[in-house]
C-alpha cells in the first residue's frame, strides 16, 4: 500500500531573536489556540515546517508485522531506512501509517533446528521418582532467587537445589556440597575457557545448568570504493548447558552462540528465554546468527510499519535443558530495555527518543506556531509578504523579517513590550511541555509465549519513563503501568506520575495521572488488583492504588521522611520497605542519611500506616538491595530477612563498640525476624572487616536458607549460621583466588 503525505509548503528560517524565545525543546509540531492570549489576529496562512517525502517502497505495508523474505531485504530496507530517517521526522518513535490484522508467527521457514542431545536417563525426573525406596532424600526446603513473578524464574550468579551451591565468579564455576553445613566443602572449580570475555549469570534445572557470558567476534568490511578490509567488531553471547549430574566431572551439552549484547532473561519451567540485542551498523548490516557447534542458525527477521529512528537488532531466542533449540526471531525495533515477562507472554519496553537534527526543525515550528500568531496583525502580514516572495533566498527573508521584528519592538512602549514578551514566553513554555511529553514516552511490544513458541500480538505507547522492571505487571490479561512524565520549562523541571492500564491488546482503557506532581517514582510493587507506589521530592508519599477496575483510584496515602527503593511483600496486609531515611538540611534542601528498613501495614488502604522502621548508620552507608532486588532473603515461614550492608564502620556502629580502631570496612549482613507489626533484630553476620587485599573476590551479596541454615555470599566467602542463632556460625568457606581449576570442560558425545 502507497501512503501519500498531502504536499506541504515550506519555509526555511535559519535565525532566532534571543529575546523572544528560547530553543531547548525536541519534539513533532503543534498548531496551538491562543485565541485568549493574543491582542491581535492569529496569522492564519497554511505555512508548514516539513516537506513532502517519498516512502521507499520497502516500507509500504497494510500489515502490523512483516517478515523479510532474504537477509538482502534487510539489508535494503535499512540502507532505505538510513536516507529515509535523515528526511522524515520520526521523532525516534512510532509514525502510525497503517495497521489492521496482529502479525503471527510461529513458521520455522528459514530457522535450521539442531537434534536434541539425549538426556541422560531420568534427567528431568522429579527427586521421589530418582530416590530408592527407603533411602533419605539429601536435598532440603531450601529459598531460589527473589524474583518479580512466581514460576517466572530470573538468572544469577549464585543458585542452590537444596544440597549443592552453584557459584559464578572470575571466569569460574565452583560446586560446594553445602548441606549439611558443618560438613560443606568445595567439590569442584571449574574454568571456562572463556579467557577475554565475561560471565554474566546463570539458571539451574535439576542437574543442568545454562550459563550465560559475552564477549565480541570479528569480521571485516571494505569502505566503498576502497580495496584495504577493516575490522568488524561485534558483541556475542553466549549460552551454553552444562551437566553437573556428576559434581565432580560436569560435561558441556551444548554451546549457543549468538549474534548481539545479554540484555535479559527469564526461565518458565525447562524453557529458557534470552534477549539478545545489537546496533545496527547501516553501512555493514550483519544479520545476527546463532552458532552451535558448527552448523550456523539465522532466525527469521521482523519489522513494524511504523519507522524507527534507531534501529537494532533485538533477538529472542527459547531452548530447553536438553539441548533443543525451540524458536529464535529477530525484531527492527528501538533497543530493547526494559523487560516484565509472565508466565504467557513477554514485554518489551523501550523509551522513544529525538535526535539533535531535530532541533532545527522545532525551532522553525515554535516561530510559526506560537510566536508569529502573537504578534500585532500588521507584523504578520509583513512578514508573510516577505515569505510569500520567492524572488529572495531563506537568508535573505530572515534578514528581512529579523528588521520588521527589530523595528517593531522599538516602536512599542516598554511595557507594551514586556507584555508581549512574557505572553510568547509563556505560550513557549506550554509548547515546549506539550511537544516533550509526546514525545519521552516508553514503547511497549507484547509477544505471546507457548512452550518456547513466540506469537507478536501487538505494540502501543504510554507517557512518560519507566523505572525499572517492576513499574510494569500483567494481571488477569491486563497490563498495568507506572510511569513518570518529566519535561522541562525556562525556570523548572515538571514531573508528575501516572498508572495506565491496558487490555489485552494493548489498548490503554484506563489511566491514572498527575500523581504526586513534582515528584518522581522511587519504587512500584504490584499485587493482584493493588498497586503501592513510593514517589519522592522531600518526603515519602506511600501511595495504596486500587486496581480492581479499569480505572485506578488512590485509595490512602501516607507521608514519612525518607523514601524505599524497593517494596517487598511480606503478607496480604504487610510490605517492607528498603531504601534511606532523609532530614531537612540547614539550607532548606533534603540529606539523605541512612539505610532504611519500614514496615507497612496496609490492612486499611485508606489509612496505610508505618508500624515500624530500622535505620542503619549513615549516608556512606550502602546496601545492594537498593540496586537489586536479588540481593534480598525474606522468608515469612523461616521467619527472616536478611540485608546486605557494605561501608565504613564508623558510619555503621557507634565507636565506643568499635573494638579494632585500624578497621576501615564492615561488609555484612543484618539479620531480622518478625513479631506481628514489628521488625526483631536477630544478629549481625560480618563477612569483611579491613582493607580489601589483593587476593579478594568481588561478589554480589547474596542470601539464601538451606533447612535451618542461613547462607550468606559476599566478596569471596559463604558464611553458614543458624536461622534460630544467628551468632552461631556453622561453618564458612574461602572463595578467593586459590585452588586447582580444570581447564576446559569435556563434551557429552552424540
Amino acid at each position: 500500500m502507497t501512503v501519500q503525505m498531502d504536499k506541504k509548503k515550506t519555509y526555511s528560517i535559519v535565525g532566532v531573536i534571543a529575546a523572544i524565545f528560547i530553543i531547548g525543546a525536541a519534539a513533532i509540531f503543534y498548531t496551538l489556540n491562543f485565541d485568549n492570549q493574543s491582542p491581535t489576529q492569529p496569522y492564519s496562512s497554511d505555512e508548514r515546517v516539513f516537506t513532502e517525502t517519498e516512502i521507499p517502497s520497502s516500507f509500504n505495508t497494510s500489515e502490523n508485522l512483516i517478515k523479510f523474505s532474504s537477509n538482502e531485504e534487510v539489508v535494503q530496507f535499512l540502507k532505505d531506512a538510513t536516507q529515509f530517517n535523515s528526511e522524515f521526522p520520526t521523532h525516534g518513535g512510532l509514525v502510525r501509517f497503517d495497521r489492521t490484522a496482529s502479525g503471527v508467527f510461529n513458521s520455522r521457514e528459514g530457522l535450521v533446528v539442531s537434534e536434541p542431545i539425549p538426556s541422560p536417563p531420568g534427567q528431568f525426573q522429579s527427586r521421589d521418582e530418582d530416590l530408592a525406596v527407603g533411602s533419605e532424600d539429601p536435598y532440603q526446603d531450601y529459598s531460589s532467587t527473589n524474583v518479580q513473578v512466581e514460576n517466572v524464574d530470573e538468572a544469577d550468579y549464585v543458585k542452590t537445589d537444596g544440597k549443592y551451591i552453584y557459584i559464578l565468579s572470575q571466569n569460574t564455576l565452583t560446586i560446594i556440597d553445602a548441606y549439611p553445613p558443618e560438613s560443606a566443602k568445595i567439590i569442584l572449580k571449574i574454568g571456562l575457557d572463556i579467557e577475554q570475555q565475561d560471565l554474566q549469570n546463570m539458571f539451574l534445572n535439576d542437574d543442568r545448568l545454562v550459563i550465560f557470558y559475552y564477549g565480541s567476534g570479528q569480521s571485516f568490511g571494505i569502505q566503498e570504493y576502497d580495496f584495504m578490509p577493516y575490522p568488524i567488531y561485534q558483541s556475542k553471547t553466549f549460552a551454553t548447558i552444562i551437566d553437573v549430574s556428576d559434581k565432580e566431572n560436569p560435561k558441556t551439552v551444548t554451546t549457543y552462540e549468538i549474534d548481539g549484547n545479554y540484555n535479559n532473561s527469564r526461565m518458565i519451567g525447562d524453557m529458557v528465554y534470552l534477549i539478545t540485542n545489537n546496533y545496527v551498523d547501516y553501512v555493514h548490516p550483519i544479520i545476527p546468527r546463532i552458532m552451535e557447534s558448527s552448523r550456523m542458525i539465522i532466525p527469521d527477521v521482523y519489522r513494524f510499519p511504523n519507522p524507527e529512528e534507531n534501529y537494532n537488532f533485538n533477538t529472542i531466542t527459547a531452548f530447553d535443558f536438553s539441548g533443543t533449540l525451540k524458536e529464535s526471531e529477530t525484531f527492527l525495533m528501538g533497543s530493547a530495555n526494559t523487560i516484565y515477562m509472565s508466565e504467557d507472554n513477554l514485554y518489551i519496553t523501550y523509551q522513544k527518543n529525538v535526535p539533535p537534527k531535530y532541533y532545527d526543525t522545532v525551532k522553525k515550528d515554535r516561530f510559526f506556531s506560537v510566536i508569529l500568531p502573537l504578534l500585532p496583525q500588521s507584523v504578520q502580514q509583513e512578514i508573510k509578504e516577505i515569505l510569500d516572495n520567492s524572488e529572495f533566498d531563506s537568508y535573505s527573508q530572515w534578514n528581512m523579517v529579523e528588521e520588521i521584528l527589530q523595528d517593531a519592538f522599538n516602536k512599542m512602549e516598554k511595557n507594551e513590550r514586556e507584555k508581549l514578551f512574557s505572553v510568547i514566553q509563556n505560550a513557549l513554555d506550554e509548547y515546549d511541555s506539550r511537544v516533550q511529553s509526546d514525545t519521552r514516552r516508553t514503547v511497549v511490544h507484547k509477544i505471546a509465549l507457548d512452550k518456547g513458541s513466540f506469537r507478536y500480538v501487538e505494540n502501543a505507547e504510554v507517557p512518560g519513563y519507566l523505572l525499572n522492571q517492576f513499574s510494569m505487571d500483567e494481571h488477569k490479561g491486563k497490563f498495568r503501568v507506572a510511569t513518570t512524565t518529566e519535561s522541562y520549562t525556562r525556570d523548572r523541571t515538571i514531573l508528575s506520575n501516572n498508572v495506565y492500564v491496558l487490555d489485552e491488546n494493548l489498548k490503554t482503557i484506563g489511566s491514572l495521572e498527575k500523581i504526586a506532581p513534582d515528584e518522581s517514582i522511587y519504587s512500584a510493587r504490584f499485587m493482584g488488583d493493588k498497586l503501592y507506589l513510593v514517589t519522592f521530592q522531600r518526603i515519602d508519599p506511600f501511595f495504596v492504588i486500587d486496581l480492581s477496575s479499569n480505572t485506578p483510584v488512590i485509595l490512602g496515602a501516607l507521608k514519612i521522611p525518607g523514601f524505599s527503593n524497593y517494596l517487598q511483600p511480606y503478607d496480604e496486609d504487610h510490605i517492607i520497605g528498603i531504601g534511606r531515611d532523609t532530614k531537612e538540611n540547614e539550607w532548606g534542601g533534603v540529606q539523605q542519611l541512612g539505610v532504611k528498613i519500614s514496615m507497612f501495614d496496609v490492612s486499611d488502604f485508606k489509612n496505610p500506616k508505618e508500624t515500624d522502621t530500622r535505620v542503619i548508620g549513615d549516608s556512606s552507608i550502602d546496601s545492594e538491595i537498593l540496586y537489586n532486588h536479588k540481593a534480598l532473603l525474606l522468608d515469612k515461614e523461616k521467619n527472616i530477612m536478611s540485608i546486605p550492608i557494605k561501608g565504613n564502620i564508623k558510619g555503621i556502629f557507634d565507636e565506643g563498640l568499635i573494638k579494632k580502631e585500624d578497621y576501615r570496612n564492615w561488609n555484612g549482613f543484618f539479620v531480622y525476624g518478625f513479631d506481628k507489626n514489628s521488625f526483631v533484630d536477630k544478629g549481625l553476620i560480618a563477612h569483611y572487616t579491613g582493607d580489601f587485599g589483593y587476593n579478594s573476590v568481588y561478589m554480589q551479596a547474596r542470601s539464601f536458607y538451606i533447612g535451618d541454615t542461613l547462607y550468606t555470599i559476599m566478596d569471596g566467602s559463604i558464611k553458614m549460621n543458624e536461622i534460630d542463632n544467628i551468632s552461631h556460625e556453622q561453618n564458612s568457606i574461602s572463595l578467593q583466588k586459590t585452588g586447582n581449576i580444570l581447564k576446559q570442560l569435556p563434551v557429552i558425545e552424540d
